[in-house]
């Protein structure tokens, strides 16, 4: 049961009791006044979050009750109670700012949903509050964390596109924190109840990403034993997170902006289309101009995904959360652990404000997930870190200062070329760290190899993750 307080402004005595005994049984706590200045004492003392409010009464009616409940600094939804022939006057009151209007005689299931609407709705509102206040307070937006002018602008832009519709690309390099921007959009979006569904383009055959998106109907294509279910249709009503947007083939791009553009999507083998309701969110760790004039990104779906861009910042652009962060990251690996590991020492902080940290925030959750697994007391020492930790720079040519030799007239190509084998050398042939520390994906990261040849690919084997 709801304990909402609910305030009913009636003037006629019988009606105004009547009403408070059936919103009472409905589980809500009721206050009563006759006319407007009663009902603005009653606000001032009691904070109800629900009013239920008649238009006509004397000393002060509806109409002024809801313009001065405007100036008041609590947050409270009002419904009008109004009669058949002045339904306008309702209206106008919802331009003022009401919640919703209801006409006499009163149908009670219409009440009581309303009613159950305003209550969700003022809880929405409480959270949203709650978590502009950690942020003001703490420097953090849901699982996000920074006190940093980098990640408070980071904040504001989640805060001003999550209560619209609006299709967002969020950029930055691998390791950055994109999904959890993401997964704080649509927990601060109307959509917060429904599904949030993240799907990795790069992590998925070509072959089968069409399926995994879209779908398919049994019998589609040889191994299609049954009907699948895709992403769309599994996030319906919720939010869909296409991550390394850039990977997708281009072809299956297409088909995606036509769903973006219609709404609508045809399993495959499918003669039906199904409508969907659903935000879609895209990452990439690209640089989405380069994508499109590489041809690896059509222009149309950028354009169409890009009406608004969140840019996250290298964990080395903004070492003044480290303290922060790792504080919010070793609560939660304590927490999964089971262990008591409270704080990192200030020789730990030291090293950590030294370090590169190419694989970004994802590399910071690593290192104290280990360090907190091999901790024996509240306190992460350098003892506690991997071997070695913080002895040399993360960047390759940092790690060995013949690590990558340019010349005028060196192009670009040979340079990435360059840069990428020997990366794969100081991280002995470890393809995964390889791609985090150049900021590309590890399917990237192979097709790289396979333009180099293949005795340098061969050259590269190594550990894949």
């Amino acid at each position: 049961m709801s304990q909402e307080k609910v305030l009913i402004v009636e003037d006629e005595e019988n009606e105004r009791n009547g009403l408070a005994e059936l919103v009472s049984r409905w589980g809500y706590l009721t206050e009563t006044a006759s006319d407007g200045v009663e009902a603005l004492e009653k606000v001032i003392s009691w904070s109800p979050s629900i009013v239920i409010t008649d238009l006509k009464m004397p000393r002060m009616g509806g109409m002024e009750l809801i313009e001065r409940l405007e100036s008041q600094p609590q947050t409270m939804a009002v419904v009008v109670v109004t009669a058949q022939g002045t339904i306008d006057s309702a209206v106008q009151a919802m331009r003022m700012g009401a919640y919703d209007y209801i006409t006499k005689p009163i149908d009670f299931n219409r009440l009581r949903t309303i009613l159950q609407n305003a209550s969700e709705r003022h809880e929405d509102k409480l959270e949203k509050e709650v978590m502009r206040r950690k942020l003001r307070d703490a420097g953090s937006l849901g699982s996000l964390v920074g006190s940093s002018r980098k990640m408070q602008e980071i904040f504001r832009l989640i805060e001003m596109v999550a209560p619209s519709t609006a299709s967002v690309l969020i950029t930055g390099a691998s390791g950055t924190g994109k999904e959890l921007v993401a997964r704080t959009i649509h927990d601060l979006s109307p959509r917060k109840n429904r599904p949030f569904i993240a799907i990795n383009c790069a992590a998925i055959p070509e072959t089968l990403i069409e399926s995994e998106i879209f779908g398919h109907e049994k019998g589609a294509f040889t191994g299609a034993l049954e009907r699948r279910t895709g992403c769309f249709e599994l996030a319906e009503g919720g939010t869909l997170l296409l991550d390394e947007i850039g990977e997708m083939p281009v072809a299956t791009q297409a088909k995606l902006l036509r769903v973006l553009e219609d709404r609508k999507l045809r399993r495959l083998g499918s003669k039906v289309e199904t409508v969907v309701d659903v935000r879609v969110l895209a990452a990439t760790n690209k640089v989405p101009e380069e994508a499109v004039a590489k041809g690896e990104l059509r222009n149309d779906l950028y354009y169409r995904l890009n009406v608004f861009n969140i840019h996250m910042p290298l964990l080395r652009d903004h070492k003044e959360d480290l303290q922060q962060l790792a504080q919010s990251l070793l609560g939660e690996m304590s927490q999964k652990h089971g262990r008591k590991v409270s704080t990192i020492s200030d020789a730990v902080l030291h090293i950590f404000q030294n370090y590169s940290w190419p694989g970004n925030v994802r590399e910071l959750r690593n290192t104290l997930e280990r360090a907190v697994i091999v901790c024996e007391g509240p306190v992460i020492e350098s003892r506690h870190l991997p071997p070695g930790f913080g002895q040399a720079a993360a960047h390759p040519a940092a790690m060995d200062p013949d690590a990558v030799r340019l010349g005028v007239g060196t192009t670009v190509e040979e340079a990435e070329r360059l840069l990428i084998l020997k990366t794969l050398q100081a991280t002995g042939n470890n393809k995964t760290r390889a791609a985090e520390i150049l900021g590309i994906s590890l399917k990237t990261l192979h097709n790289k190899l396979k333009e180099y040849g293949s005795a340098q690919a061969d050259a590269a084997v190594g550990k894949d993750e």
